[in-house]
């Protein structure tokens, strides 16, 4: 017998609303209160300040502090530095990720685990190493001084701090995607006569593409806004080897609270424009791939 049949009132799902649209998620409104808040508190808030820091500056107090010749340099060594670890660190993020999912070996997790080693140790300590490994009578630094090449104290060191940090983002990212990719196809494409660089081109390589960009873009974050594993390998010569971050550091020790916001603001311009255009690549590298 139905409930209906014996006088019971039939009752809508509670997940139904009544417009008749089903909510994703209960308590939907409250959930996305509290993101905005905690996302206004703890990001939001802190930038807005930082920008209307600089209303108390004139146009051209603001355009005398981000444009003198020793900030630009600081910038081009930042921006440059910076994409140049995130390329090498997507080319050998890729061969690192790869090695750990396709391939079985002795010590494999102690490998895979070194990999998130970047991410526990403190940066100074990381600079400190690479200090003492690569500086002129470092562990590694005495043997390649006589040939004339020098990676610590210049910007070659910059580069190599910055490689260390952000290989974890490229690894972390691109690994679980591997993982996920259908080995049917890779066979498939073997069996119609394509070649492994084939395979790899047209068939591996567009399923890691997004996780590749996602990667390079973490990374390169990552290091535009890393000092601790720098300031000890860099060296630190106005015009030579010092980055941005530092420059802040020093307008802040000198009490040049305006200089300081002023060159922290075009870092934060350009860095989200940056992030927006890789955004936006991998945004259009997802609809291509579909």
């Amino acid at each position: 017998m139905s409930a209906a049949a014996i006088g019971v009132p039939l009752r809508a799902p509670a997940a139904v609303s009544r417009g008749g649209s089903r909510k994703v998620l209960p308590g939907f409104n409250l959930t996305l209160g509290y993101t905005l808040l905690y996302l206004s508190l703890i990001v939001l808030i802190p930038l807005s300040a930082l920008v209307f820091k600089t209303f108390e500056m004139s146009w051209d107090q603001f355009w005398t502090a981000v444009s003198s010749p020793r900030v630009l340099a600081s910038y081009r060594l930042t921006f440059g530095a910076s994409f140049a670890a995130a390329l090498v660190n997507v080319v050998f993020g890729l061969l690192l990720a790869w090695v750990l999912v396709r391939y079985s070996f002795p010590g494999k997790k102690i490998v895979d685990a070194m990999v998130d080693l970047p991410f526990a140790l403190p940066t100074a300590v990381a600079g400190i190493s690479l200090t003492a490994l690569l500086a002129g009578n470092g562990w590694i630094g005495r043997f390649l001084a006589p040939l004339g090449i020098e990676l610590a104290f210049n910007p070659s060191g910059v580069v190599i701090a910055l490689i260390f940090i952000g290989l974890p983002f490229v690894v972390r990212t691109v690994q679980p995607v591997l993982e996920d990719t259908e080995k049917e196809l890779e066979e498939a494409a073997m069996c119609l006569g394509a070649t492994r660089w084939q395979t790899f081109a047209r068939v591996i390589f567009p399923a890691i593409a997004p996780a590749l960009l996602t990667g390079f873009a973490m990374a390169f974050a990552r290091a535009i806004g890393e000092y601790g594993s720098v300031i000890f390998i860099a060296g630190n010569m106005p015009m030579v080897s010092e980055i941005t971050p530092l420059i802040i550091i020093g307008k802040l020790e000198q009490y040049d609270y305006l200089g300081a916001t002023a060159v922290a603001v075009v870092m934060l311009v350009i860095s989200f424009v940056l992030l927006l255009v890789i955004n936006a690549l991998q945004g259009w590298q997802r609809r291509r791939a579909a």
